[in-house]
This record gives structure tokens, sequence and C-alpha cells, in this order.
């Protein structure tokens, strides 16, 4: 028996988080780890007299964490490594059908490796669209799976349920007629290979649910996409596959003032209640983004237990708007973390994120509302967790969780000096960095250790990278490059005068007390 044992030892072992909010922590101890589970903690001594023989991961100077969650997660190389600036959101789908063609297994693999190296061991990977019929869809979707199969992560993977708008806010078809006629036909084509009847995409979720019977690290989860890509019919269709599968739900919603100003002239009132109508808002579901979301809507999201996916490097970089977040945990929303296409480094960093989500709500004055280190860490972590079908299962260190947990160099961390006071936590939120990293461990199993991947090569993934990008563009990329560019200034003016007034930032609307 103690063959198949293994013990995580550390000067400190952060459990997770009590009813309160409050760390849990053990000082010299060991987690007990079979099967994958954690089976006990416990002093580090008497772990190891019980059970004598047992290999052994960490050790003295060392912490051991919970891996951490990205709750919301798209691709792999970046918009920008392929071409794409920081456009304001709405003029960045436009400016994104120029993007090359990336081989999707290497795709996922690239962003898996940063993920895991910044201590992130389950993603929501919320698959935004494929081309082509059923098969092609399925068989991209196979792809991404295969790929965290690959290299060992534990993933909550959807392919996101769209059926109008794809391009802006408005039907595909009146948009094509208000562009010049030589525009028409490129752009008819484009829509067409996105264009998939929700039959088929309802076929094409019952063939992946197949597939992941049994998965241990892969589910599958229901994405809406977001209200302006979904008729009601679509709506209603999320809400009857989350309701027969029990499976949770991640939408985008409220991102950019434009979205909320489609919400107003499509439901001539608020977007969280439209999705009332639908049975949509409940305890199954996470919002990404809701950065323009009213009061009314966060007092919605509280009764009806829905939880708020923060991404606030995206937010940024798209300029959509600092989310109320301390709006959202003032009535007791769970709120988790996103690092969405990528963080502010152009990067899958988690821990960087968790600084830029402490730093970016701290509202000026005194006594002002700000998230605690403690908070920040509990999205990254058990509030993530819940947004997936893995649920308490992860996030934390209890007995009974899955064995997904890092392991840092304490000294790394706080080299040359920190002050002996300062809690654990806080001093993992504050200067935590991917190098005093050690080891990142998914289901018992060490996937990354000593600044490298056990089961695939790095480097061996990132030279086929080069290789592709650097052939020449397809036929098929020269067309979408030429698209881009024709298209861009039409989308522009689609926006222009669409809000009725310059929106002051959301802090100031919702944060004012």
């Amino acid at each position: 028996m103690t063959g198949n044992l293994l013990l995580a030892t550390g000067d400190q072992v952060l459990e997770g988080f009590d009813e309160a909010g409050m760390p849990r922590l053990h000082e010299e101890a060991a987690l007990v780890i079979e099967g994958g589970r954690i089976t006990g903690i416990g002093p580090a001594a008497a772990m190891r007299a019980r059970h004598p023989g047992a290999r052994e991961i960490g050790g003295r100077g060392k912490v051991i964490m919970p891996g951490l969650i990205n709750a919301h997660h798209h691709v792999g190389l970046t918009p920008f490594q392929l071409g794409s600036p920081d456009h304001p959101l709405e003029l960045w789908f436009a400016s994104r059908l120029a993007l090359r063609d990336v081989d999707l297994r290497l795709d996922t693999l690239f962003s898996a490796f940063e993920m895991i190296a910044s201590g992130i061991t389950t993603v929501q990977h919320l698959h935004s669209r494929a081309p082509g019929d059923a098969e092609a869809v399925l068989g991209a979707a196979r792809k991404v799976i295969g790929a965290y199969r690959e290299i060992g992560m534990r993933a909550s993977y959807s392919m996101a349920l769209r059926d109008q708008n794809r391009l802006v806010y408005a039907d595909d078809r009146l948009f094509t007629e208000s562009v010049p006629e030589s525009l028409r036909p490129a752009l008819r084509a484009y829509f067409e290979r996105f264009t998939l009847p929700l039959d088929q995409q309802v076929a094409v979720f019952d063939a992946l649910l197949a597939d992941l019977a049994g998965d241990s690290r892969i589910r599958l989860q229901i994405a809406p996409a977001n209200l302006h890509w979904l008729s009601d019919a679509a709506l209603g269709l999320a809400a009857e596959l989350s309701a027969r599968h029990d499976l949770p739900m991640h939408m985008h919603l409220l991102e950019t003032p434009y979205q909320r100003e489609y919400a107003r002239r499509r439901t001539g009132g608020s977007a969280l209640a439209h999705l009332v109508r639908f049975g949509l808002v409940q305890e199954r579901l996470t919002l990404g983004h809701g950065v323009w979301m009213s009061e009314a809507e966060i007092d919605l999201c509280a009764a009806h237990g829905v939880r708020i996916c923060h991404n606030c490097s995206s937010n940024f970089r798209l300029k959509s708007g600092i989310a109320p977040v301390n709006r959202f945990l003032a009535k007791g929303i769970p709120v988790c973390l996103g690092i969405d296409e990528a963080g502010l480094n152009d990067d899958r960093d988690m821990l960087q994120e968790m600084r830029l989500v402490l730093r970016a709500h701290r509202e000026p004055g005194i006594d002002a509302p700000h998230p605690s280190a403690a908070d920040v860490f509990r999205m990254a972590t058990e509030h993530g967790a819940a947004t997936t079908p893995f649920g308490s299962a992860i996030g934390s260190l209890r007995p009974g969780s899955e064995a997904d947990l890092v392991v840092l160099d304490h000294a790394r961390i706080t080299r040359p000096y920190q002050h002996a006071g300062t809690p654990l936590v806080d001093v993992l939120v504050h200067r935590a960095k991917p190098e005093a990293i050690e080891a990142v461990m998914v289901a018992g199993e060490v996937i990354y250790a000593d600044g490298r991947f056990t089961r695939i090569d790095r480097e061996v993934i990132h030279e086929a990278i080069r290789e592709s990008l650097a052939a020449p563009l397809t036929p098929g990329e020269i067309d979408r490059r030429h698209l881009a560019e024709a298209v861009f200034p039409h989308v522009k003016a689609f926006y222009d005068r669409w809000l009725p007034e310059e929106p002051l930032p959301p802090h100031t609307h919702y944060n004012a007390r």
C-alpha cells in the first residue's frame, strides 16, 4: 500500500479557506496522496511515521498551495502575436479576421505550457468558434481536448453555442447588405464558414459528452456565447441542456458599453432580466466579464446565486472598462478569475493576474472598499473551481479533493527578505512569481518540475509552431487578410454614434456611495 502513496510536504501547506474566508494553514505538514486524491493531512513527522517508505515531494523550505484555476480561456497564440492589435473589443473582432490558421494541438499546448508554469492546474477552455460542418467542428474540439490530455492538464471544455450576429451586433445579412457590393461575396463566404444550425451544434455537444464519459481530467460544460450571439431559441436551448445534463454554463455578458446598448435595443431593458425569462439566471450560470452591469443586475446575480468571472487584463487591453468587483463582493457574489485571450504581459501568468486584480480595485479613500489578498486567492482557486463541472473536488487541498497542487520554494518567493509576520497568503499574492514554482501536480501526477514538463518537450512544440508559421500565407489566409482590411472601416462606421452619450467609467456609476 505504501508504494502507492505520495507525501507532499512543506513548511507551510495552504489547505484552502474556511466559510469566513480565512486561510486554513498547516505548519510543517504533509498531504497524503493516493490514487490521485488527497486522503489525509497532518504533521509531516507523523505522516512519515505512519507511511514509512512513501515517496515524497516538497520538503523543507517549501510551500504547498492548491492549483490555480483559469476560469476563462480561449486560444493559445495570442491575437497580438498573430498580428491583431489591442483594439476595442468590437473592432478587435474585425481585426481578428486576418489571424493565421494555427494547428489546434500546437496552439493549445502553447498556452498550456504558460498556464502550468504559473501554477494553473485547471483551465476552463471556451472554444469560441470553429469553421465548417458538424464533423469539422467536432474534429476541432477533439484536437483541443487531445492536447490537454497529452500534457496532463485538467480542463473544462465547451464549444460556444452561437447562432447570429457573427461580426457586429446586428443580423449578418443586414450587415452584409450595408457594405459595398464588392465586399459582399467574401463576407457571405466568411459567415457561411461559421454557420452551423442549432441542431447540429447539439449533435456536436452530444458526441463530446459521449467522448468524455468517465474521463477524470476533462469534462464538458455549456457555453452560451453572449446575448448578441444568441437568438431567444438558442438561449432557451442552453438552459434546457444545462438542466437536462446538470452541467454548468459560462456566458460572456455586458463586457462593453456597446453590449449594454445592444441589450437595451433588443430587450427594451436589462440583459439579465431578459435571461431570467429563459431560466438561465441560476446557480449553474457564470457570467464572464459583467463590466457594465447595473446595480439592479448585480442584485439579480446575488439573488439567484450567479457567479462572475473577472477578466481584468482583457478588460484593460480591449478598453472594456473596470468591472465593479467591489460591488460584486459586497453583495456576496462569488468571483473567479480568467486570463481570457492573454494577460497583461501577453501570457497566462495567473500569479501576475492575481496581483493585477488586487491592485486594480483599490478604490481611493481610507475606508474605501478593496479586495484582500485572501479574496483574490479564493477567486483563483475555490471560486474558479465552483464554475466548473469538477466543483469542490478541486480548488482546495482538503481530504477527498483531487491532488492538484503547486510546490513553491519559499526562499525564491521572499528573497532577499520578507517580514516574518506577513501572512502567507499575502506573501503569495504580492510576491510569488513563476520562477518560484518547483513542481505542479494534477491528480497526483507531477506534470511540471524544475522548469521542465514531464510529458512533452516545450522546445519541440515551440519549434514546430515557429516552422509552421514561417510558411507563406495560404490563399485562404490572404483572402481573410484582405477581407479584414476592407471590412474594418465599415465595422467602425456601424458603431459610430451607437452610444447615445459618452459613457462614464463603470466604477463611477456602481461604486459611488
